[in-house]
């Protein structure tokens, strides 16, 4: 247990928090804006742009499983010591209210936007699921808020080959066996592998803190990870289309989480100073210096990532319907450029909501 403890206090100050929660973001946001601006015809032109947001698209889809991870190293310290009470309430306040409050102005926007009823069905429905479809990850998270005090245990009494025991058993359950049963026609039980889902990547958060590998092969393996994702997609489209062709790009496929492992590794090995902790200072000026533009900027995002990803999609599509006075859209622009331009205006518009919001008493805590 000792060793578990010492080895998990090793991890907890190593994460560039500001850095990958920047990342994730931009890359979930990214990830929606190319919903509206994928080409429908095929014309040569057309399938060099299809083939442009696919690649947008596979990098993208690496954002959750880096909120994920981050979030695993963060909370699966062993050395936290609080009551599961204690704990819960504090993922209540987290991650509860900001729900509530974004829940009930996506019911809004269901009615006067998108021209849907709302009826206390679909409410009641809204709550058990979600009332648009990003909430998926809110219900997600909480799954994992609740087996926290759990694995926290697991990972104090881990040793090294445990851990590697557990992460092999969940990448053979959740990605490689259901691979071989969707290309052959040998299935294996589904009940053989029970770790399965995002438990891994949230494991992974903490472990992959002490796995050292070098940057030019994390580099390397990162891009394999994305251009298999990409390539397999396109491959998938030409010959079985619909909703299938986008296997490789889902979050549990070999190549994503081998390209999301590979890139939070790479992220690790990027040395930042806290944007939370005391200001930075150097040898040559020992005074505390205060942080750049893009440290602000970056701890500024961070600190908002979580009403960041609840507003968004109400941001993305009032451009994208042209609710702002101007149109971007897939018959307004190319999606090549367009889709990275309103991934950064959309960013800016919602930290432009955001902060003004958080400053009227009592609604930052249900802000987020």
């Amino acid at each position: 247990m000792q060793q578990g403890k010492k080895l998990s206090q090793e991890r907890a100050f190593s994460v560039p928090v500001d850095l990958i929660r920047t990342i994730a973001i931009i890359g979930v946001i990214l990830l929606h804006a190319t919903n509206d601006l994928t080409p429908d015809s095929m014309s040569q032109f057309e399938i060099f742009r299809w083939t442009a947001v696919d690649v947008y698209q596979s990098f993208a889809r690496m954002g959750v499983p880096l909120f994920v991870m981050l979030t695993g190293a963060l909370l699966l310290q062993p050395s936290k010591d609080e009551s599961i009470r204690s704990f819960l309430k504090k993922r209540w306040a987290r991650i509860g209210l900001p729900f509530l409050f974004w829940g009930a102005a996506y019911f809004v926007w269901l009615y006067f936007a998108d021209h849907q009823a709302v009826t206390a069905n679909t409410i009641i429905q809204g709550l058990f699921t979600g009332p648009y479809f990003q909430f998926w990850y809110i219900y997600m998270l909480a799954g994992l808020y609740l087996l926290t005090p759990i694995l926290r245990i697991v990972v104090a009494h881990a040793d090294d080959q445990t851990m590697k025991y557990f992460i092999v058993l969940w990448v053979l359950g959740a990605s490689i066996m259901p691979t071989v049963g969707y290309f052959t026609s040998y299935n294996l039980g589904s009940s053989v592998f029970a770790i399965v889902g995002w438990v891994g990547y949230y494991i992974l958060g903490i472990y992959l803190l002490t796995v050292k590998i070098r940057r030019s092969l994390l580099v390397a393996f990162t891009s394999v990870g994305v251009a298999l994702a990409a390539i397999g997609t396109y491959f998938m489209a030409c010959s079985v289309g619909g909703p299938q062709q986008y296997y490789f790009q889902e979050y549990l496929s070999p190549t994503m989480i081998l390209a999301s492992v590979m890139f939070f590794l790479l992220l690790n090995t990027i040395k930042m100073p806290s944007f939370k902790t005391a200001p930075i200072q150097t040898e040559a000026d020992p005074k505390p210096s205060n942080p750049s533009k893009p440290r602000k900027l970056l701890s500024l995002i961070s600190q908002n990532t979580l009403p960041i990803f609840l507003l968004h999609l109400m941001v993305l599509y009032s451009l994208q319907r042209g609710y702002f006075g101007f149109t971007i859209n897939g018959a307004t622009i190319n999606s090549i450029i367009g889709i990275p331009l309103i991934t950064v205006i959309t960013l800016f518009i919602c930290l432009a909501i955001i902060i003004p919001l958080k400053k009227v008493p009592g609604l930052k805590k249900l802000i987020g």
